[in-house]
């Protein structure tokens, strides 16, 4: 009888187990779709927005975001701590790199005489 208890509590731990290794795959699952959505969407605006200022806010910010969601929904199943780092590391290099480089754009953009886009229809002064 006290060997049939014990394995019963065995069961109900391996499927308590089950149900967070689930419930953590379920979430890094969401985690990369909704990163995966952030990509998409800053594509999009690439596409649709009509300056390049404009077009450089939605590209970097939705990029960031998008991989920093992939990379925390990863972040579970890395191999090692060594793995894990280099995922972060490479995130914020790409911060970096985007921050760097949009403001190159936009100021090249600037110094070639792009006017910024406005709501009225309204060009501001260089």
């Amino acid at each position: 009888m006290a060997q049939s208890c014990a394995v019963n509590k065995k069961m109900i731990n391996i499927r308590a187990g089950e149900r967070i290794m689930n419930l953590l795959a379920a979430i890094q699952l969401i985690l990369i779709i909704v990163g995966a959505g952030f990509f998409l969407v800053g594509s999009v605006g690439l596409l649709r927005f009509p300056d390049v200022y404009t077009r450089i806010h939605a590209l970097t910010k939705a990029d960031n975001l998008g991989l920093g969601l992939i990379v925390l929904g990863l972040l579970p199943g890395a191999e090692s701590l060594a793995a894990a780092c280099k995922m972060l590391l490479i995130w914020m290099l790409a911060l970096i790199a985007s921050a760097s480089s949009g403001y190159l754009v936009a100021r090249a953009a600037r110094r070639r005489g792009s006017v910024p886009w406005s709501t009225q229809g309204e060009t501001r002064e260089k």
